[in-house]
């Protein structure tokens, strides 16, 4: 019983981070109507940029900020020199830009910063067992984080005008340029708001799974699986997807799969989301007349 509860609780630090991995993934999809292939990539940079400060001797919470600030700014400049001049062009346009962000920050990063592993330092630390050994300090520590980073994104969009903007923008723009929104940069803050959204989930799942180039690979799966689950354009959803993963993913892992096999959870709910309900647990259904 106490193992059961341990898996759960590990579930739930793990599908935190999964969850601001999948509302970065919704919160470009609402933008663009396409998946950002590159998601991962982007955090995995990110992460290495705070590694670069914090090895040069800066306080991690300072370099933390920092790197979200830098990781915002880098957003917003991939939606302006990349994805707007093309935002009318084909799908697959879209699709190939899409793949070509995630090759060339992936390799970028590692040319930059090299392949090999690396440690990444938690900020979390504690000499005695939490809730009975159930958690370690840094599970949760970064749950506390990823809950806190959720929470300020759902008041942005819930109580402030931005906020309300930029969502009027990702539903209608039409309709949001007739009010007098600016769609363009509207969509621009969404860009940068998912970069450092995904920023601080690298930075909190690095020091579990440890750093190279290819960091985000399965935690990008498991993200995408979570906002297909709850719904790939409800951001609310995508994030009760994700931590519903997270506690799936330990307990298959645990005692069905085993460890070596957790990644076929993931594919497991993207097969069955897709054929048995499309637009996930909490999205829309839209119909259209053929």
């Amino acid at each position: 019983m106490n193992g059961l509860a341990h898996q759960i609780v590990a579930g739930i630090a793990t599908g935190g981070i999964y969850a601001a991995v999948a509302l970065a993934i919704v919160m470009i999809y609402q933008a663009t109507h396409h998946v950002n292939f590159a998601q991962g990539e982007m955090a995995t940079l990110s992460t290495f940029i705070a590694w670069s400060m914090i090895n040069a001797g800066m306080p991690y919470w300072v370099a933390f900020f920092a790197t979200v600030a830098v990781s915002f700014a880098i957003g917003v400049a991939i939606e302006r020199l990349l994805m707007r001049p093309v935002q009318n062009a084909p799908e697959l346009t879209h699709v190939g830009v899409f793949i070509g962000l995630l090759l060339i920050i992936g390799n970028a990063t590692g040319w930059i910063f090299g392949y090999t592993t690396k440690s990444f330092p938690s900020p979390f630390h504690s000499d005695k067992p939490l809730a009975g050994g159930l958690i370690s300090a840094h599970e949760l520590g970064s749950t506390v984080v990823t809950l806190a980073v959720l929470l300020l994104v759902w008041a942005f969009f819930r109580f402030t005008r931005l906020g309300l903007a930029m969502r009027a923008a990702a539903y209608n723009p039409r309709s949001a340029r007739l009010v007098g929104i600016r769609v363009g940069w509207m969509l621009a803050l969404g860009w940068g708001l998912a970069a450092a959204i995904g920023a601080v989930a690298g930075m909190m799942v690095a020091p579990i799974v440890f750093l190279d180039p290819t960091m985000m690979l399965g935690i990008l799966l498991y993200a995408f699986a979570g906002a297909l689950l709850g719904g790939i354009d409800n951001p609310m959803g995508a994030v009760i997807g994700g931590f519903v993963v997270g506690v799936l993913e330990n307990l298959a892992g645990a005692y069905v799969v085993g460890t070596e096999l957790k990644l076929t959870v993931a594919l497991a709910i993207i097969i069955g989301v897709l054929v048995v309900r499309p637009s996930g647990l909490f999205g829309r259904v839209v119909y259209s007349r053929v």
